[in-house]
């Protein structure tokens, strides 16, 4: 007994095609917004490492001495003087914000898990900034061969029934739309890479900071280290000397 909806492949055909050709335009308007988008990434990180610019905290020595400095002020319990001691190592506000919460929370009890929690966070708020690039390095290229595939279809039946306009003007939307996806991969492949590298580095100064500050063994005031212990040999008996010997 026939189907009464049967369908031929040339109508499955035809449903696909149909689909294709609606998505032309939203593939379009995504490629343009995925572009505005990589240019506001690239004038964000263009700011950012113009106020990283002069920070000495990224040398290991500066990083050092400022937290030794504040891990002595923690010691006479002077957290001002623990918060200026720090002020030369934070590259951006998330860092500034979560070394004040390191100074403010170091040496209390329970702030031990705080500080893990603070340093947790900034790592999270990191990967969030990170994942805007990270989604455009792979929606850029996937948008740019959406674009270079969807106008081919009318691209091949204007050559076919000899419509060269058609054929001229699919083609010129197809391969502008794949060299926009290629940019937009590449300018967020960059900016990840090195944001990448920006943010985990910053994620060490703070660890190392924290775990300065809040060790007690490091302050300079605690019980001196234990001597090794002095062992007494008992005295060995020589065969042959003393009375008893045979």
């Amino acid at each position: 007994m026939p189907l009464p909806f049967a369908l031929s492949t040339h109508d499955i055909d035809q449903a696909i095609f149909h689909v294709a050709s609606a998505l032309q335009v939203p593939v379009l308007v995504l490629a343009l917004l995925a572009l505005a988008l990589v240019i506001i990434e690239l004038g964000g990180f263009a700011v950012e490492q113009r106020g990283r610019r002069g920070r000495r905290g990224r040398r290991f020595g500066t990083l050092s001495e400022a937290a030794d400095q504040a891990r002595a002020a923690l010691a006479r319990d002077d957290r001002p003087a623990a918060r200026q001691a720090v002020a030369v190592i934070p590259r951006s506000a998330a860092m500034a914000a979560t070394l004040a919460f390191i100074v403010e929370h170091a040496r209390r009890p329970g702030g031990e898990h705080q500080l893990n929690k603070a340093l947790a966070d900034f790592d999270f708020d990191a990967q969030r900034r990170l994942s805007r690039t990270r989604m455009l390095v792979r929606a850029g290229p996937a948008l740019g061969l959406m674009g270079t595939l969807i106008p081919l279809s009318p691209a091949l039946t204007g050559l076919a029934n000899g419509n060269t306009t058609a054929l001229s003007q699919n083609l010129r939307v197809a391969f502008s739309v794949t060299v926009v996806g290629l940019l937009i991969g590449a300018v967020a492949f960059g900016l990840s890479l090195t944001r990448d590298r920006m943010y985990g580095q910053d994620l060490s100064d703070l660890q190392y900071v924290a775990a300065v500050i809040s060790d007690p063994r490091t302050d300079g005031g605690g019980p001196p280290a234990p001597s090794a212990p002095t062992v007494t040999l008992p005295p060995i008996a020589v065969p042959g000397s003393g009375s008893g010997s045979p």
